[in-house]
């Protein structure tokens, strides 16, 4: 366990990196940031709730020439509220600005703008309509959702991209409210479902669903399934051992390996004292077993008959 006077480990991949990215959502982002780059489609990436950066440090390869890729956390800075407070504490409480940079910066040369705060500086910190790919990992709660929601709606493009995540999860009831009450009453049109995010647009989210189908269908390593609710379709995939993408290593990657401690090292452990009567037990009747094969039967009966006078207890 690191102690507060260690550095936590450099990651040398990005799955070292702690935080929840799955493999589909990998995929997916690729395959939407691909699409609209073959589209000509320019715009900002912007990622609210960074963690420790595992999607970040992802998303940080995707800018574009002149593109800009802003992050936005509170780290360890004062929520803005008492409920916003014990959510941080309680899940975030390893979170620093100092833990993300040194992620971010062992895949990168140079670090994203970074925005420590509430989501709710986005707004004023973020052009209207600048952005064609929004991440919002942030609060699970109802409140923040929705004015991150509404935060992502005015700074996407037309037809930029929206990815919520935590909208299905058991502990986070909030995003799921905020995420459907969008779908149904502020607009918000899905394009995918993965297990754990929705994809979406304020746009038309028929030509991109059209060309992700296809994409899906010619693949053997992802399940899916098409609903329709509310007039909406909704395309819900799942992996079937995907595999991540290909990732650059960090530039830590042909750094010595630290060394164990005693404990943590490799080695035959001696056998518990409770098991070792066993193992002579088990020698010994291997032994007779050999004996009852191999020694004529007169010598066998001696053999045991002496065995058995000497465990007999004496009078």
């Amino acid at each position: 366990m690191t102690t507060a006077h260690e550095a936590p480990p450099r990651p040398r991949r990005l799955d070292d990196v702690p935080g929840w990215f799955p493999v589909l959502d990998q995929v997916l982002f690729n395959w939407l940031l691909d699409r609209q780059e073959v589209a000509g489609v320019r715009g900002d990436l912007l990622e609210v709730g960074v963690y420790m950066g595992k999607s970040a440090i992802f998303l940080g390869r995707r800018p574009q020439d002149g593109e800009r890729y802003t992050v936005c956390d509170l780290f360890e800075g004062d929520a803005p509220d008492d409920a916003n407070r014990a959510e941080s504490t309680k899940s975030y409480s390893a979170l620093t600005r100092q833990a993300f940079e040194t992620n971010y910066l062992s895949f990168h040369d140079e670090l994203p703008r970074v925005l420590q705060g509430p989501s709710s500086i986005v707004p004023s910190e973020v052009e209207p309509g600048s952005c064609r790919f929004v991440h919002v990992d942030g609060s699970h709660l109802y409140e923040h959702v929705y004015d991150d929601i509404g935060a992502a709606r005015d700074v996407l493009l037309p037809d930029g991209i929206v990815v919520l995540d935590d909208f299905r999860s058991e502990h986070t009831p909030g995003v799921s409210v905020a995420v459907w009450e969008a779908v149904l009453t502020r607009g918000l049109r899905p394009i995918c479902l993965s297990t754990q995010k929705l994809y979406g647009t304020w746009g038309d989210p028929g030509p991109v669903q059209e060309e992700l189908l296809a994409m899906v269908r010619g693949r053997d390593d992802c399940a899916l399934s098409v609903q329709h609710a509310a007039g909406h379709r909704l395309v819900r995939l799942k992996s079937r051992g995907m595999k991540a993408p290909g990732f650059p290593l960090s530039r830590h990657a042909d750094e010595p390996e630290p060394e164990l401690t005693v404990a943590e090292r490799p080695g035959k452990a001696s056998a518990p004292e409770a098991t070792r009567p066993a193992r002579h037990r088990h020698r010994r009747s291997r032994t007779r077993r050999l004996a009852v094969d191999l020694l004529p039967p007169v010598l066998t009966r001696a053999i045991v008959n002496a065995r058995a006078a000497r465990q007999s207890p004496r009078r």
